[in-house]
């Protein structure tokens, strides 16, 4: 049997969790929408930009859905700052080892979105810290 925490976060996580979850949606639109033309000023192949878009709308809608809790479950809100800290990483690796063919404005733009995706693993998890410490 397992149980999950659940805290009143206050209104900084759950805006944390929203701002994620919409800037992580509009974003993954772009991925779709742009996939063909982004190849050769970032050397993001469609192969890749689609399921990157694809899976960014999926995990738009569970951050979404995290943030409309009443109580934030604490398993989830962890999982949100695990997910975001190992989405950074890899993000960092994709720019450093050429596992996708990108050029200097490519490499660029995932260091910047590694950055950001970042931010919100070190905001969701002050939050989280926060309202397990109030609890």
């Amino acid at each position: 049997m397992t149980t999950t925490i659940t805290f009143d976060s206050g209104p900084g996580l759950r805006t944390a969790l929203r701002v994620d979850g919409w800037s992580t949606g509009v974003f993954g639109v772009f991925l779709l929408a742009t996939a063909p033309l982004l190849r050769e000023p970032l050397g993001l192949p469609p192969a890749w930009s689609v399921p990157f878009g694809v899976g960014m709308l999926g995990g738009a809608a569970a951050l979404l859905l995290i943030a409309g809790h009443p109580r934030l479950p604490s398993r989830l809100v962890a999982a949100v700052v695990a997910v975001n800290a190992l989405s950074a990483v890899i993000m960092v690796e994709l720019a450093v080892l050429d596992l996708i063919p990108l050029t200097n404005r490519g490499r660029a733009f995932m260091l910047a979105g590694a950055a950001f995706v970042a931010a919100f693993a070190v905001l969701e998890f002050a939050g989280l810290r926060r309202g397990q410490a109030a609890s």
